[in-house]
């Protein structure tokens, strides 16, 4: 049986989430990656177990993260059940919906629909009665906004999620989202969106700026682009490298020389900051006080001790951040 170790919040830092009462670690362990039904369960296990023995609390997921969609649920939820259940009220556990998950016009998107029959199965395949933060994946065209976020309400009302929040939102359906939300005391406390050095939407769609007035926390996943922010393919493509391996969301044609040039810029300024690549793309994002938490992805336990690292020095020169930009602006 696992047992936790006793030193296990000395070293995490933990961020109040925008003006809520919900404290985040500063680095929180996604399971969009390698907890699917082609991954191997004991790595599974001492990932979450290597993630909780140093801080990370906070644990995410969504309804069709796999392969196949819902996997990475269940596995999750073997672990909590054969493992870790006796530290759930120490736990942060989130999911999604907002993706396609099954046939037909009630499997996607943002109806009402959709959203409280999809949290009823992610509850079955972890095996909870409920979860801390329950998101809509991204924003519905189709569907009035006022539905999703009384969906969101009545997800809340019912018990079936602690908090709620908003994921590849935009600044100005943030605004809306939130006046809904306020309106009828909804805990909406979180919008979790890509950020890192080298993808800066969120800057450009008013969504960070627009938390920051509202009192909104901001996650970020995605931070060290699918591992571009990495020493990974600074001296070419490793054979058991994502884009050898699963090439649906980091292609090599992402990989141009001159993109790789100035990821070795930019691991140059790491270096003389006394850092890996990884760790200063998180310590990146971490250096903004309104960003609560950024989500790492793990294959192996090593990297995610790795990625811990990036809390020790968050700081950073004004020389560093406008040569980080400059390095940025020429390959986005």
């Amino acid at each position: 049986m696992y047992s936790a170790s006793e030193s296990r919040y000395e070293k995490m830092k933990f961020n109040r989430c925008g003006k809520s009462g919900l404290k985040l670690p500063a680095v929180s362990l996604g399971l969009w990656h390698n907890f699917g039904d082609n991954g191997d369960f004991g790595n599974m296990e001492k990932m979450c177990f290597t993630a909780f023995d140093n801080g990370i609390t906070h644990f995410d997921l969504a309804n069709n993260y796999g392969p196949m969609e819902g996997a990475a649920e269940i596995n999750f939820g073997k672990i909590l059940r054969e493992s870790m259940h006796r530290y759930r009220d120490e736990m942060i556990i989130s999911t999604k919906a907002g993706y396609y998950m099954w046939p037909g016009p009630y499997g996607d998107w943002g109806s009402r629909k959709y959203l409280i029959a999809s949290l009823d199965q992610s509850l079955q395949r972890m095996g909870l009665d409920y979860v801390d933060i329950f998101y809509h994946h991204r924003m519905d065209p189709e569907t009035p906004l006022e539905e999703t976020m009384e969906a969101l309400e009545q997800i809340v009302r019912s018990g079936k999620a602690l908090y709620v929040g908003i994921s590849n939102y935009d600044g100005p359906t943030l605004e809306k989202a939130t006046a809904i939300l306020e309106d009828r005391h909804v805990p909406f406390i979180i919008n979790q969106n890509r950020y890192n050095i080298l993808d800066r939407t969120i800057e450009k769609n008013g969504l960070k700026e627009k938390s920051k007035e509202l009192g909104k926390g901001i996650i970020c996943f995605s931070p060290l682009a699918q591992g571009l922010l990495t020493d990974r393919y600074l001296d070419g493509i490793p054979e058991d490298s994502r884009i050898r391996t699963d090439g649906r969301f980091l292609k090599e044609s992402q990989l141009s020389s001159e993109k790789v040039n100035s990821i070795r810029a930019l691991n140059e300024i790491a270096r003389r900051r006394g850092q890996t690549l990884a760790e200063m793309a998180l310590a990146w994002n971490l250096k903004d006080e309104y960003i609560t938490s950024v989500i790492i992805g793990a294959s192996k336990p090593s990297q995610i001790l790795d990625n811990i690292k990036a809390i020790e020095n968050t700081s950073f020169s004004a020389d560093e951040l406008k040569e980080i930009d400059d390095i940025a602006i020429k390959i986005q």
